[in-house]
This record gives structure tokens, sequence and C-alpha cells, in this order.
């Protein structure tokens, strides 16, 4: 009886003309009672409300455990449109996060994992100490854990596999989504990787090099030459010497890496802050050249985000963590527990001579910088990256450069890996430009009806409405002022010859 009633449930799966499927699905006890190889289900249960401002629509929210560590949350929507999405986390994650948690009342089955370790602070590692199986699992292995068994899951309830599946992260999220679609394209038809931290040795390195300049002295974490005068003179400077050279001044640089910046001709600053700047600027580098680079010299300089992020000190996080800045913290944290496995390593020792060797372990489970994405090509996958010009905490040079490495590779990548650079756009979001950009849209597009993202547009909200509008175009077509019309709307720009 238990099979005819399964099988009656795949026969009663329709698909409607030109609007989301209908599923029906298993009950609640039965879900409870599916039984996978190494995952524990701890909770399964009714949720949502379908009004209410910030409410998610009714969908059934599991919560379970993957091989005694890795936990995961999956939320199966009432009404699934027969999709799957993924998010990523940020910084170590640590607590389970699904930056696509949203996508439930789009109707898509959604899951987010914490990679196989508990730590409330993302930005600090002592989780790594000794424990290769969670350096693993947050490397690459938990991601692609959760979403086979979410896929497994979704198949148990709504009694069909999902009809397609995508990925969706900025920052560690985008990292991870970039590790998927080099060791397991398999898992995902679409994949967006955001601001992707995802060469950690290197992208450590840089933070390092930045670190020993600002803070020579680990006894005095207090205070640097960087003061948030300094700041604002640099992005007075910035924006001086470089917002017109695209054509439009608005406070905000099209096209950073092709702006002339000379950080001799910013007034107001010290020889000691210069070559503070220039620290954050070069990179990381040993007698073999650059290791991995440093931030964009033309980038808008935010103040208070650089503060946070670059140059400290905040006061928060050096009472509470000993560390004066984010960069401080990730840099150190990473060298200290992902490469050398060492707490008492001391960053301000540091030369880098034998950077290739130190990180060799690490780079094997960390890194996801292998241009090859041949596999995620012949399973005719596709893979969109993206990046904020003015990112404070990462450098978006370094997507760009690897870029380049899958298109020096092959020539024909566009086909199916894109690279979209943000003007204006701080980390994963906000800042002067326009940064919002419906990504999930413009992946399933592209998946679905082949309608390949050759123009995007970017908004800008304040209050709740639109301020500003901005295409967005595939590296390295740049948008340019048309000379004429509403600066803040797309429709005055146009790809730049």
């Amino acid at each position: 009886m238990r099979r005819l009633f399964v099988l009656g449930l795949i026969i009663g799966n329709c698909v409607g003309s030109g609007r989301a499927a209908e599923y029906r699905h298993i009950s609640l006890e039965d879900l409870r009672n599916v039984r996978l190889p190494e995952v524990a289900l701890e909770s399964v249960k009714e949720a949502g409300a379908a009004e209410g401002k910030g409410q998610l629509k009714p969908h059934v929210e599991l919560t379970g455990i993957i091989g005694g560590h890795i936990r995961f949350e999956l939320l199966l929507p009432d009404e699934w449109n027969g999709r799957f999405v993924m998010g990523g986390g940020g910084g170590f994650v640590g607590t389970v996060q699904n930056a696509a948690r949203y996508t439930v009342n789009l109707g898509y089955a959604t899951v987010g994992t914490d990679t196989g370790h508990q730590s409330a602070e993302g930005h600090m590692a002592g989780w790594a100490l000794n424990d290769l199986e969670a350096k693993v699992n947050f490397g690459y292995l938990a991601v692609h854990r959760t979403a086979e068994t979410a896929k497994a899951l979704i198949r148990a309830y709504y009694t069909k596999e999902p009809e397609r599946s995508y990925f969706i992260g900025c920052s560690r999220g985008g990292g991870q989504a970039m590790m998927e679609a080099q060791r397991f394209p398999q898992d995902f038809d679409g994949i967006v990787a955001g601001a992707p931290a995802f060469d950690w040795t290197g992208l450590a390195s840089t933070m390092v090099s930045i670190a020993k300049v600002l803070y020579p002295d680990p006894a005095h974490l207090e205070t640097n030459v960087v003061t948030k005068e300094a700041l604002q003179k640099l992005q007075a400077g910035v924006l001086d010497q470089c917002d017109a050279q695209d054509g439009l001044k608005d406070g905000v640089i099209q096209d950073p890496a092709a702006a002339h910046f000379e950080l001799a001709k910013v007034p107001g600053l010290t020889d000691e802050q210069r070559k503070a700047f220039e620290s954050i600027y070069s990179g990381a580098h040993n007698g073999k050249g650059l290791i991995y680079p440093g931030f964009a010299p033309a980038a808008e300089c935010v103040p208070e985000q650089w503060i946070a992020w670059i140059t400290g000190p905040a006061p928060q996080l050096l009472a509470k963590d000993h560390v004066p800045d984010l960069t401080f913290a990730f840099g150190t944290q990473i060298y200290k527990y992902l490469i050398f496995n060492d707490p008492d390593w001391d960053y301000s020792k540091y030369d880098f001579s034998n950077f290739d060797k130190d990180t060799r372990l690490g780079a094997s489970f960390l890194n996801a910088n292998n241009p090859d994405l041949g596999r995620l090509k012949a399973r005719n996958g596709k893979l969109i990256i993206w990046h904020g010009w003015a990112d404070p905490a990462l450098p978006a040079q370094g997507t760009i450069n690897y870029y380049r490495h899958v298109m020096e590779r092959d020539t024909q990548a566009a086909a199916y890996c894109r690279l979209f650079m943000v003007p204006g756009c701080l980390h994963c979001g906000g800042g002067p430009g326009a940064s919002e950009v419906d990504w999930l849209t413009a992946i399933v597009d592209w998946v679905e009806h082949g309608q390949a993202p050759d123009k995007l547009i970017a908004s800008k909200k304040e209050n709740g409405k639109v301020t500003m509008t901005r295409p967005v175009y595939p590296y390295p077509k740049v948008a340019t002022y048309k000379g004429t019309g509403d600066v803040n709307s797309a429709d005055s720009f146009s790809v730049r010859p």
C-alpha cells in the first residue's frame, strides 16, 4: 500500500503551463522517518506565515547534522517551484548561514550550513587548531555534503528530483561557489560567486603584509599612523584625481584599474601615512614576485569601512578579540590556525620567502584558484563571478586575475563563465555606487533560457526607494556616460567601445 501511495504522488506531480510547478509531498511524519547515511535529523516542523512584513511563506523547516559535525537547515516551501538553491556563508562561518534563505518565498527549496564547526566569532579560527577534519569540512567538503543531503531530502519530501539546482554566495560564500564550480561541478547547474574569498593563503599574505606595516609591534595594537583624518584626505584625493576620468564626476569611479592616480599628489599626508597606504595598495610579495594583489589604488576609500576592515583600530574588536581590524584578524588567524597550526605564530617576523612551502597543505583544502573549469563546461553549467570595485575586505584585482587565467586557459570561457565588476560597490553590497543586482534571476535566465548575461542593471536604494540605476557589463567592458540624460538612470549609459 505504501508503495502505491508514493507512486501516486509521483504520477500526481504536474507542471502548469507558464506557472510554477505544483507538487504533492509526503507527510511530516514520513519525512521525520527518512534515513540517510551519517545524517541525523534534529527537527522537522511547519514554519512560516503567509502574511506580515519580513515573514517567510509557509514551509517545512528541517535541521540536522551530517557526519556528526556539519549542521544544516533546509527549508521546503509548501508551494515549490521545482528548484533548489543553496546559499553561502561569511567569514569562518561557524553558525548555520544561508545567503539564499529568502528564496523560500520565491518557491525555492533552500539550504545553509555552518561548514562543520560551531563558533559565533566569524573572524576567529581557534576552532581549527589540531582539527584536520574541521579544516577540510570548512575548506570544501561541508558544502558538497550538505548539497547532496539537501537534494536527497528534497527528493524524499516531494518524491521528485529538483529540476535545477543553484548556488549563490558572497565573500566566503563566493569562495564556496568557486570551490563547487571547480571540485564538484555536478552539484549545481548555475553558480554565483560574489566578492569571492577563493585564494585564502594568498589573501592572508596581503592581509599580513598590511598588518606588518600598520602594526609592526604585536604588543601595541591600539594605534597606528593612519588616522580617520588621513583616510578622509585620501578619499578626497582619490575622487579629486580620478572621479572625472570616466567622463562623469559623480562620486563613483567606473573603472579604477584604468584610472590614473598618484598618491604623492594627495595633500596633507605624512611620509609614514603614504608608506602605509602604499602597503595597502601593493599587496604581498616575495623574491618570486607578487603573491597576491592589494587594493585598487583608485577605489573609493570610505573611511568608516576602511577603519573596520583595513586600518583599524576598531575599539570593540581590540577589546574583545585583541585584533585591531578585520584584515588583521583574518590574516593572522588564517596563518595561525589553518596554515601553521600554531596559535603563537608571530606575524611581525614572517617574511614570505617560504610562502609556497609553508602554505602548500593549507592551500590544498582552502584555495579555489584552479582556472580549469572544463568539467563545469562539459556538464553545461554556468558561473557568474562578481566583485565590487570599492570592496575594503577583499582586493578586487585578485578576482580579475583569476578570471584572466580562466580566459587564458579557454578563450571561449565566456560561454559558461562571466565576470562583472561593480563600480562603487563595497563588500557584497552598499557603497556610493549602484550595487544591487538580481544575480539569482541572471543565473536562472542563463541556465534555463540560454540568456547569457550581456548586460545587467544595478540599482541603489535609499529609504526603500531606487535612487540610481547603472548598467554593468561582462568584464572587461565598462559602462560610460553618454554625455546627456539623467545621470542616475541606466538609460544614460552605454558600453565603452
